[in-house]
């Protein structure tokens, strides 16, 4: 019976540290494969710049679309298309999925709009900063570069986010310099623009080349990835500043009002002509349209005209006191008594 009970008892033992040993290599199994797994969903989500957004929004259906209000609803969302919209941190390019909450719509008061909410799918363009992406060059400049993204949205990378250490800004010819032209048919250069369509851009205004093999920046395609580093949004218009640089986000990469743009390096015949055309970012006054200055006219004009009034209102005020003043004494003088014989001897 011993022996019998001592070995259920190692049995037991062993099959415990059996157990202990799996649990123990499956947490170590399970953590790190979890971890990757959620780092590169994270990733990914950060990375796409193209997001489905569920919105939901109450809209003024107008009363023509009473007896179809579906058609308004898709009328109004359709004017949204292409615009950026803060609400959905992006540029929306379609919307599917349209969905009423209420089976009935409201009007309130003697306004007869259709008060409905809906929620509907919204496909976003949401480019984030820090993203990279990819465009194709469109201009180059000494200053810039500007670039295409999906041939819609517009990319600007300045010359401070450029890797002038790498490339430098070539020159193309003058459009009135007698060797400039071509000789081929319009035909033939309409194909050639549309084969490769950022040459023309470069031949008359030049393009940025790499030091020491002369490979056009993009290659030969004129494809580029840059890094998201700010958004800009004007007229419900988005448009992306990238930059070229390791590090973008370094302050070396700041330019400095009134510095040349380029770093300092020495003297050529090219680099001083290069000096020449290079932009110097310093803050210019914004010179004044019609509009504004016919404003700027109309305050002078009635500032003087406030003065004016304030003049002649302290004027006859003045006025006013000193009538009210000569009126007084002359009263004074009236209620006075007539003065007896004996003033009148002794003033005599």
């Amino acid at each position: 019976m011993s022996q019998s009970h001592s070995s259920h008892t190692k049995k037991r033992k062993q099959a415990a540290k059996d157990d202990a040993a799996t649990s123990s290599k499956k947490i170590r199994l399970d953590g790190p494969d979890a971890s990757k797994k959620g780092k590169g969903k994270s990733r990914d989500v950060s990375s796409n710049e193209f997001r489905v957004v569920k919105a939901t929004l109450t809209l003024s259906v107008a009363p023509v679309f009473a007896n179809k209000p579906r058609s308004g609803v898709e009328e109004m969302l359709d004017s949204m298309i292409m615009r950026y919209i803060p609400a959905l941190q992006g540029v929306v390019l379609s919307h599917s999925n349209l969905v009423f909450a209420d089976t009935t719509a409201s009007i309130k008061g003697d306004c007869p709009f259709l008060i409905c909410k809906v929620s509907f799918d919204a496909t976003v363009w949401s480019p984030q900063v820090g993203m990279t992406l990819a465009g194709k060059v469109n201009i180059a400049s000494p200053d810039h570069v500007s670039l295409l993204v999906h041939r819609t949205f517009n990319v600007s990378i300045p010359r401070h986010h450029i890797l002038t250490d790498n490339w430098e800004f070539q020159y193309g010819p003058a459009e009135n310099d007698p060797e400039f032209g071509n000789d081929t048919p319009s035909g033939e250069d309409e194909e050639d623009e549309e084969a490769a369509p950022h040459k023309s851009d470069e031949a008359h205004g030049g393009k940025w080349v790499h030091k020491l093999t002369g490979q056009p920046l993009g290659g030969a395609e004129g494809v580029l990835s840059f890094t998201v580093i700010g958004l800009t949004v004007a007229n419900e218009m988005l448009s992306l500043i990238g930059s070229l640089q390791e590090d973008p986000f370094s302050p070396r990469h700041v330019a400095t009002p009134g510095v040349a743009s380029h770093p300092s390096h020495e003297n050529t015949g090219a680099d001083d002509a290069e000096e020449e055309h290079a932009p110097i970012l310093v803050e210019e006054e914004e010179e004044e349209d019609t509009f504004q200055q016919l404003g700027r006219k109309a305050d002078e004009a009635a500032a003087k005209e406030a003065e004016r009034q304030a003049a002649e209102e302290a004027e006859q005020k003045a006025t006013k006191s000193r009538k009210r003043k000569s009126k007084k004494k002359e009263g004074d003088e009236a209620d006075a008594p007539a003065p007896t014989k004996k003033q009148k001897k002794q003033k005599a």
